[in-house]
This record gives C-alpha cells, sequence and structure tokens, in this order.
C-alpha cells in the first residue's frame, strides 16, 4: 500500500492513521514525516507540538539518527515552537555536534558520507552542483562556515596541514640560520 500524498498536505487524524500503520505502506519515509512536520501549513502549533512528540516516540532510534542524516531537519523539529536567542541556537548546535560524535564512535563510522554530508551545498540557490552526490573529502564538498550542514568535528583531519607544516619548517629554519648569524656576529 502506498501514501499517495506528500506528508505536508495531510490532515491531523492523517497524519496520526500513518504514523500507527507506517509499516502497511511501502514508500513511507521518516525524514519526509519529520521534515513535513516543520513544513506544513495545515496543522497549528499545538497539533504540530502533538505530533511530533508522537513521531518521535514512534520512531526514537531514527530520530536520534536524523541529528547526523540532517542536523537542519533535526533542529527545526526539536525547536518547534520555541523562541531561541543566539546562545541558545548555538548551544543546541554545540549539541548537535556532540551527539553527532557520539552516535558515530558508537556505531564504529569513520566516515560521514550519507544525508547532507554526502551532497554539494554551497548556500548558493543557483549553484548548478546543488545536490550533487560527492565523496566527502572531495573538493566540491565546499564547506561554509555560515551553514550548518557541515559541521567539522576536532577529529577531522586537516586537508591544508602539509602545507602549512611545510611552510613553518621553512620559517624556523630561515630563523635559525639568522640566529645563528646574530650569535656568530656577537663573538
Amino acid at each position: 500500500m502506498k501514501v499517495g500524498k506528500q506528508f505536508n498536505t495531510l490532515t491531523y487524524g492523517e497524519y496520526l492513521h500513518l504514523i500507527e500503520n507506517h509499516k502497511k505502506f511501502t514508500d513511507f519515509n521518516t525524514l519526509g514525516l519529520f521534515r513535513s512536520i516543520v513544513e506544513t501549513t495545515k496543522l497549528t502549533l499545538e497539533e504540530k507540538l502533538k505530533l511530533r512528540k508522537v513521531a518521535v516516540a514512534t520512531f526514537t532510534k531514527t530520530f536520534e539518527f536524523l541529528q547526523l542524516k540532517d542536523p537542519v531537519t533535526y533542529f527545526e523539529v526539536t525547536t518547534l515552537g520555541e523562541t531561541l536567542t543566539k546562545a541558545n541556537e548555538n548551544q543546541a548546535w554545540e549539541d548537535i555536534r556532540h551527539n553527532q560524535q557520539r552516535i558515530l564512535k558508537s556505531k564504529k563510522l569513520n566516515h560521514r558520507s550519507f544525508g547532507t554530508y554526502s551532497k554539494h551545498l554551497c548556500g548558493y540557490e543557483t549553484c548548478e552542483l546543488n545536490g550533487l552526490m560527492i565523496r566527502q573529502g572531495s573538493g566540491l564538498t565546499y564547506p561554509l562556515a555560515y551553514c550548518r550542514r557541515s559541521m567539522p568535528f576536532d577529529t577531522d583531519k586537516s586537508w591544508c596541514a602539509p602545507w602549512e607544516k611545510s611552510e613553518t619548517q621553512k620559517r624556523n629554519r630561515k630563523s635559525n640560520r639568522r640566529i645563528i648569524a646574530q650569535k656568530i656576529a656577537e663573538e
């Protein structure tokens, strides 16, 4: 059996029916469900909050993994109906980043080549590469500082480290030569 409708066009009762009978539908998409809770205009805020509570209770593991797969949607669902200050928002993103690291470590995943991390998301709507599947670490990942979709971890390898190391060694060699030349001149 198929859903046959977009999730964000459903009413509150239809959402509850879908969640209760989600195993009967072959095209049921939990990520689409969580996205539609935020995007739908047919539901009031109270209905959205009740629906979020039911969906999170039903799909607990999927919802926890959502912060790794699509952190923006996870953030929007968890902060639904709340007014956040900049400090609260930054703390929420920091918590998401720590949870992502915890999930990666517990699942023993050494890569992030899934979800939003596997697509080119540069932030420009006119970019012809948007949505293109890419390999993690390639030049097309285009991590922007303002884009929350590309969160760096402390354990990430720096791609410019070899260049920086060679430049540092070159500077140290030159300064050592100057120091030696000064000491010889002083004597």
